[in-house]
């Protein structure tokens, strides 16, 4: 048996590809191609041959874009595998240069065929984008006329956050010779993916999409990624762009204030010692996100309980469940990834719900990634991209028309529009087939709400975990927590050894806790108000100039794509933003109030036609006074145009 040589980069910044690789063992090969998907890999065959008539013979077995969308007869298969191996390797032999990608209706054709739908040409752009890979990379800074060196060194930007955003920042301006510091509150970088790791700690989006679209990742041991490896992913990122030698770590911000007669911003810090110091900046770049800042339930007697009380994004290191009598609070995304990990180990699991979740299957959720497929993703050319459109498509914007509001439907308050209670009848199906002969658990895992009104969940196993014989799940609300455990509304103490705070974050106190000071000492908290946080794109508020945020209000997702996608876009924007103040010799850049008003209003005005805005529902998206202020109502095309097609009568140079 032919063994493959797993000698390939884990991850690819430039997409280049030696063919010798292939040619030195073609046994291996052919291997590989067995393991990968073929519908990805007809794709690449097309490209690399032209064979428009390939393509039409595949297009009746793929009905989506996912590998378990494709039902080609295996002779097809077979057939695609062998052309494809023999097209490679001739490749490799004769040194000829690989084909670009295909042009015009052909390239509308593969995007259509490739994921099993129509692709209309609004996407080709924002598609080809990616696929295409191109150097230097459209989503950088491409100068018009560089400044001298002189003139880039003078100009400091300090991000504040070395998460996944801030690292990406950071890429970029090191990218563009833009001078950065990094301030991070924490003793690592990765943000998120380094503060969370309680149990079961994973990402619900495919890990080859949720990636930079300049570092793509070929060794993911499983198609969704747990906690450590995307921790990993993000420390190899900083380390490989020379990052890392920018950050302050465990340091934190806690005001920045801007002196309109320079141009520049102070910005004050607190190191772990309690020092003080004081950093020149010409720009400065908020990435420290939303999801953040553990929110903890307002129930009397929280403080009583004389057992072990954690947040699941403040998780105790070594904290050992194991024959424990264990009380968790939530049922949302931290829940349903901590309780059937941890279920199989405690004595007893009691969860405490408000609401339930609508939760959907995915076939690829626990399942590994061959090594043959890996050794694909690295070394056979157009094929990690190609999965990646795939994947992008997958969880891109075909939920969006199911969560706009039909005026002329009415069904109860169940659904939003026709589509929208297709959708409801297939998780109903789903959830009552997991569920079958407990009725019980069907009417309490049931959402009264329309589907994605909130967070739609992957199912991590959660149904079977609720009818094990040492779990329970209450529903009747919480009256106090006491020493010995929870006391629910009706009297009934669950007593409780260790209580799991699965219960999100203050999502609306966006910057808290820092002072962020603008023109004429303008207190950027003071203008939002205490939750109604807004921006221009979700980028840049008037009156601040040169502060942009990644991030920030209004760039959350609850349809599809992945934050990753957003904070690109957004880094595009502000590049721009940048270059028009040091190609002008400018002091600073600032929005307009009128095209920041303008963009909010519209915001609005699409949010109070969609789901999240539903009669009666609540959700960490709206503030107090029902406002989305957390999600994006567009399109994540639309997003890209947005921030790729830079406005100058949106700005003031000052």
């Amino acid at each position: 048996m032919t063994t493959l040589k797993m000698e390939h980069p884990a991850a690819s910044g430039a997409d280049s590809v030696d063919l010798s690789a292939l040619a030195a063992d073609p046994a291996a090969l052919r291997a590989a191609l067995a393991e990968a998907d073929p519908a990805t890999l007809m794709l690449v065959l097309v490209q690399l041959t032209g064979d428009h008539g390939l393509l039409e013979r595949a297009r009746p077995h793929i009905t989506g874009p996912m590998n378990y969308h494709e039902t080609m007869p295996d002779d097809l298969r077979a057939e695609i595998r062998t052309r494809l191996a023999d097209t490679l390797l001739d490749y490799a032999r004769t040194g000829d240069p690989l084909p670009p990608l295909p042009e015009g209706d052909f390239l509308q054709e593969m995007l259509s065929t490739a994921v099993g739908e129509h692709v209309s040409a609004d996407y080709t752009a924002m598609m080809r984008e990616d696929l295409e890979a191109a150097q230097p990379d459209p989503r950088g800074l491409i100068w018009r006329h560089r400044p001298e060196p002189a003139a880039l060194e003078h100009f400091p930007v300090v991000i504040i956050g070395a998460g996944m955003s801030g690292v990406c920042a950071a890429i970029r301006l090191g990218q563009a010779g833009i001078p950065f510091t990094i301030i991070e509150k924490n003793a690592a970088v990765g943000g998120s993916w380094y503060e969370n790791f309680y149990p079961g700690c994973g990402v619900d989006t495919p890990n080859h999409f949720y990636s930079y679209s300049f570092e793509l990742n070929h060794e993911w041991s499983h198609f969704f990624a747990k906690r450590e490896e995307l921790w990993t992913y993000f420390e190899r990122a900083t380390d490989k762009y020379g990052v890392r030698e920018h950050i302050r770590f465990e340091t934190e911000v806690s005001s920045a204030t801007y002196d309109s007669a320079s141009g520049t911003w102070d910005v004050a810090t607190r190191d772990a010692s309690g020092a003080v110091t004081h950093l020149k900046a010409r720009a400065v770049i908020s990435a420290v996100g939303v999801l953040n800042r553990p929110k903890l339930p307002d129930i009397e007697g929280r403080e009583t309980f004389a057992g072990t009380a954690v947040h699941t994004a403040q998780w105790q290191e070594g904290l050992d469940l194991k024959g424990k009598r264990v009380v968790m609070v939530g049922t949302g995304a931290s829940g349903q990834q901590v309780g059937p990990t941890i279920a199989p180990d405690v004595a007893k699991l009691t969860i405490l719900q408000r609401s339930p979740h609508w939760v959907v299957p995915n076939p690829n959720y626990f399942a590994e990634v061959s090594e043959g497929m890996k050794w694909v993703l690295a070394h056979v050319p157009f094929f990690a991209r190609w999965y990646r459109f795939q994947l992008f498509w997958a969880f891109a914007d075909g939920l969006h028309a199911s969560l706009q509001v039909d005026p002329a439907w009415d069904d109860g308050g169940k659904s939003i529009n026709q589509v929208n209670a297709r959708h409801r009848q297939f998780m109903e199906r789903f959830l009552q087939s997991k569920l079958a002969g407990r009725e019980d658990l069907i009417a309490k895992c049931t959402p009264s709400y329309p589907p994605y009104g909130k967070r739609i969940l992957v199912d991590n196993n959660w149904y079977e975990m609720l009818q094990r014989p040492n779990v329970d799940l209450l529903t009747g609300g919480i009256a106090k927590i006491v020493p010995e455990g929870v006391v629910m509304a009706d009297g009934t103490l669950v007593e409780a050894d260790v209580i799991i705070y699965a219960t999100g974050f203050q999502a609306s106190k966006m910057l808290s806790p820092m002072t962020i000071t603008g023109e004429g000492g303008r207190d950027l908290h003071k203008v939002w108000g205490p939750d109604d946080a807004t921006a221009y794109i979700g980028t840049m508020v008037p009156g601040f100039p040169n502060f942009f945020m990644l991030m920030g209000p209004n760039t959350g997702l609850a349809h599809g794509g992945n934050v990753i996608f957003i904070t690109e876009c957004q880094m595009r924007l502000i590049l721009t933003a940048l270059r028009e103040v040091l190609e002008t010799g400018a002091k600073a850049i600032d929005v307009t109030p009128e095209a920041h008003d303008a963009y909010v209003a519209d915001v609005d005005e699409r949010h109070a036609r969609m789901v999240w805005t539903h009669k009666g529902l609540t959700n960490w998206y709206r503030n107090e006074a029902g406002r989305v202020f957390a999600l994006l109502p567009y399109r994540l095309v639309d997003y890209w145009k947005m921030t790729k097609t830079f406005k100058p009568e949106d700005f003031s140079l000052r």
